[in-house]
């Protein structure tokens, strides 16, 4: 059937745009029953990150931050939007385009759903169902969009029948049989109404912005109900609650309250602890994924004696520990932000492997999300006395969603992508020569331990200083060595000591301090350089953070007023 040629451009967007959420919200809404990760949108996303080169990722990440996801979410969103209202174009000209439009989509977002991880034939029915229902939209609201118009003997305004000749007595043309050749001003001139249109079929149908756009309205609404039930049948207000109701364990030995001297509390400076709020998230995952820690499982399997299988239950029954550990993301460049320390509540994954026992040959734990990411630790860290360990807690609460409820990993001394994942589910005891984790296959490196760095906190890159006393301050981190020294010069003059604060673990950052620097006018250089337990002080040549971590000192320049 074809649509109406002379129906505004606007109207036929509108349908597309309409047609589009439609197909979200219902995708979503079946997403809620069947899984989460079956939302074609987000397996979309997640497609199109795995593609993503490393380069690319690492640009995303430095300019976007901690928004990166929303980012790609909303240029995703923008896209089908802008699509969609293509599509109801296309449907202006031939009802047939916009449908085969649609299911072009649905055959894309079912590729990306069952490439994801653990996706199985089930997973595509949110997509089918998404596409369906905006293919029932789009020839809804098209037909919608006419109305039938009087036969051409019978006079719209008042029912007498139309005179097919002029005053003149000579006849007038209908507009079935003239064609183009009758238009509207034309019909303004002798007149007489704006002819209908014709449709296929013969059928007389002008268009109707009433009838259209109460469909429009009613299909929105129901786009929106939706995928509003869509949120919350994926488990979002379930897992909140379940947060909100654990009551964390008491730690078989209680940590001693933190020294008085590991923070100087100086407004600015990095605090020692960082709050649950503040601690950044750096991920792939697009939806943060909502695991009910009474349907959690951990499986452990591969080279060991014992597969194990633990509920969060049967974890919570465990001896319990804490520890202040620093954690570090990988992408974080010199004197960048992915960095914070908090107090860990949780399992030593020591006992939980020796429990499985760990075969001689293996050396790699092969650690899986909720989500399907994937991370690979050293053994030999895990079970080298650290605290290592799967936590659910984290600075006195039970961990919050977005860092990995209701478990995730903490291993001191590795970067997060070998060491931190988050909601995890499994952990497959391997070897590095036999299976690669999620960002080892994309050419970073496979074991990546922190190196030693410092950051300058106060002041900031850029600032404008009065004259007279400042104070230059930040953080330094070593993890599972330790910070012994860290030095500051300004303008390339000598290095001066910076005074350290406390540090409870060689496991935690350490802020530093010089209080007395005298700032004149002009312009000036700050940098900064950490020394750890061992001896080694952080080099100044510059990395970037492909494929193992960042280095160089951390550089700043101020002006002094």
């Amino acid at each position: 059937m074809k649509s109406n040629r002379r129906t505004p451009l606007w109207a036929a967007a509108l349908i597309g745009l309409v047609s589009g959420a439609m197909a979200v919200g219902v995708s979503l809404l079946v997403a809620g029953v069947v899984k989460a990760s079956a939302f074609p949108v987000i397996a979309v996303g997640n497609a199109a990150v795995d593609l993503t080169p490393a380069g690319l990722k690492d640009w995303a990440i430095r300019a976007f931050g901690e928004n990166d996801k929303n980012v790609l979410l909303l240029g995703i969103f923008v896209v089908v939007a802008a699509l969609a209202a293509g599509l109801g174009i296309l449907a202006l000209r031939e009802i047939r385009y916009g449908l085969a439009g649609l299911a072009a989509f649905g055959v894309i977002g079912i590729i990306a759903v069952l490439t994801r991880p653990g996706a199985g034939v089930v997973d595509v029915i949110p997509t089918l169902a998404g596409v369906g229902a905006a293919m029932f939209t789009l020839h809804r609201l098209t037909n919608r969009a006419f109305v039938p118009r009087p036969s051409a003997s019978s006079h719209p305004a008042s029912g007498s029948p139309i005179s097919n000749q002029s005053p003149s007595g000579s006849p007038v043309p209908s507009p079935a049989s003239s064609g183009s050749s009758f238009s509207a001003e034309t019909a303004e001139r002798q007149d007489a109404p704006v002819p209908p249109i014709m449709r296929a079929g013969n059928d007389l149908r002008s268009f109707d912005r009433r009838g259209l756009l109460t469909g429009v309205l009613g299909g929105a609404v129901v786009a929106g109900v939706a995928g509003a039930a869509g949120q919350m049948l994926s488990g979002r207000a379930a897992v909140s609650a379940a947060r909100v109701d654990l009551t964390l364990p008491r730690p078989a030995v209680p940590m001693a309250p933190l020294p008085a001297g590991v923070d100087f509390k100086i407004k600015g400076l990095s605090p020692f602890v960082t709050p649950n709020n503040d601690f950044y998230r750096v991920d792939t995952a697009l939806i943060v994924p909502q695991v009910d820690p009474r349907n959690w499982t951990l499986k452990i399997h591969g080279l060991v004696d014992r597969p194990v299988e633990l509920t969060f239950a049967d974890l919570m029954k465990r001896s319990i520990e804490e520890a202040d550990v620093t954690l570090c993301c990988v992408s974080n460049e010199v004197g960048g932000p992915y960095i914070g320390n908090a107090r860990w509540l949780g399992v030593r994954m020591a006992d939980l492997l020796r429990d499985a026992g760990i075969q001689k040959n293996a050396d790699m734990l092969l650690n899986t999300s909720a989500d399907g990411w994937t991370s690979g630790t050293p053994i030999n860290i895990v079970l080298d006395g650290r605290d290592s360990m799967l936590a659910f807690g984290m600075n006195g609460e039970a961990l919050p969603v977005d860092h990995g409820f209701p478990v995730r990993q903490v291993v001191p001394g590795l970067y997060g992508y070998v060491s931190a994942t988050k909601w995890v589910t499994e952990i497959k005891v391997s070897r590095f020569d036999q299976e690669e984790a999620y960002w080892t296959s994309r050419g970073w490196s496979a074991k990546g331990p922190i190196k030693t760095e410092s950051r300058i906190d106060l002041p900031h890159d850029g600032d404008s200083l009065p004259a007279g006393r400042t104070v230059i301050a930040g953080v330094a981190w070593a993890q599972h060595k330790g910070v012994d020294a860290v030095e500051v010069r300004v303008d390339q003059g000598p290095w001066r000591q910076a005074r350290l604060a406390e540090a409870p673990t060689a496991d935690t950052w350490r802020q530093w301090v010089i209080d007395d620097w005298d700032a004149v006018r002009g312009s000036h250089t700050i940098q900064v350089r950490a020394t750890d337990a061992t001896g080694y002080t952080q080099t100044e040549a510059l990395a970037d953070v492909v494929p193992d971590g960042a280095t160089g000192w951390h550089t700043i320049t101020v002006e002094v007023a």
